[in-house]
This record gives structure tokens, sequence and C-alpha cells, in this order.
């Protein structure tokens, strides 16, 4: 009887079948028995008072390697032990630098202006096909949505329109300033990076 039937007739795969024809030549009967599922070997851990003089020393600062040295443990075990706490990397032992924001105090202070370029599709885009080529929607155009966003309470003003010319973004500011004056925001600047317009 060939080995393939063997195998189909104790309903299990030729690897599994290999894997414990092994172990019954290393170990004959008694290695076919029931195991425990524990790792034979296990991760070294530093214990508390190490791990407390690896945290010293990476506040001095000292790299990985040298601290690893020092306590005479394994880099990989000093490593592990202080991504856990986060102090792998040196950036992470300085505090980071407190965000500075330029935020106005008063409602209509600062209205923000941008464009963002859209592009338009006929049919079902790569992402859901899974397929470039098929998905392509050639020389369809563009939609421009034109913003504008109060800076103090992040009130916003959305049209999306045909193009980005100045006749289109000089309408589109009269619109949006009107409607802040609406909503009883007063505008006073207006802060835009769309030159040309």
């Amino acid at each position: 009887m060939s080995n393939k039937l063997l195998v189909a007739e104790a309903g299990i795969s030729l690897r599994c079948a290999y894997k414990w024809l092994a172990r019954y030549c290393s170990g004959g009967a008694a290695s076919l028995a029931d195991r425990r599922s524990l790792r034979r070997t296990h991760r070294r851990t530093l214990d508390p008072q190490q791990q407390q003089q690896a945290v010293e020393l990476r506040h001095q600062p000292l790299r990985l390697r040298h601290i690893a040295r020092m306590l005479g443990a394994p880099f990989s075990t000093v490593a592990r032990a202080l991504n856990r706490l986060g102090l792998g990397r040196l950036r992470n032992l300085e505090p980071k630098p407190p965000v500075l924001r330029y935020e106005r105090a008063h409602p209509g202070d600062l209205i923000h202006i941008d464009v963002k370029k859209l592009a338009r599709f006929r049919k079902v885009g790569h992402r859901i096909t899974g397929n470039r080529q098929q998905g392509r929607s050639a020389g369809v155009g563009y939609d421009r949505v034109h913003l504008a966003i109060d800076d103090a309470t992040r009130l916003a003003s959305v049209e999306v329109l045909a193009d980005e010319q100045q006749g289109t973004a000089i309408g589109f500011l009269c619109r949006a300033v009107a409607w802040f004056n609406s909503q009883g925001v007063e505008c006073l600047q207006v802060m835009s990076d769309n030159g040309p317009a």
C-alpha cells in the first residue's frame, strides 16, 4: 500500500504523517504520547532590580547595546524590556514640545480659504474592482472643492465648483462671507494660498 493511501485512510496530511513518523523514529512508541504545548525555551526577562538599572541608564542616555553590556544581559532582552516601557527610542526620553497654535480668539478674525482638486470618474475604480486597468476614467476631468473655514470656531462653508479661476474664487469668497455674516460671524481677514485666484 502506498504512503498516500495510508495517509488518506488515516484522514491526515502527508506532512503530518511524516512528522509523526519522525517522532516515532527518534523516541519509539513513548514519543507518540500527548505532550504539553508549552515552549521548550522561554524568553529571558530582567529581574526588577536589573530593569530599574536599565531605566536609569537609559535616562543618562545610553544606547541599548551599552546598557546590555553593563547589565550582563542579552541585547534582545534589554531592548524588549525597554520597548515595553516606551523607552526603546532615544527621542521618547524627552517630552514632546507643546504644539504652538496661532488660533484667533474671536470669530471672523481670520477666514482660511482653500481649494481641493478631486478627480471625477465614470466607472468604479481599482480600489473596488482590484484591477487598475479596468477602472480608469481617463479624460473625465476634475471638480474643485472650495472651502472657507473660520479660524476661531471652525465653522465652514463648502462648494463644489468647476474650476479655480479668479472669477470663480471671488464669487465663492463673496458667497462665503455673506453666509458667515448670516451666521453672526463678521469676516475681518482672509488667508489663502491660492495665489492666481
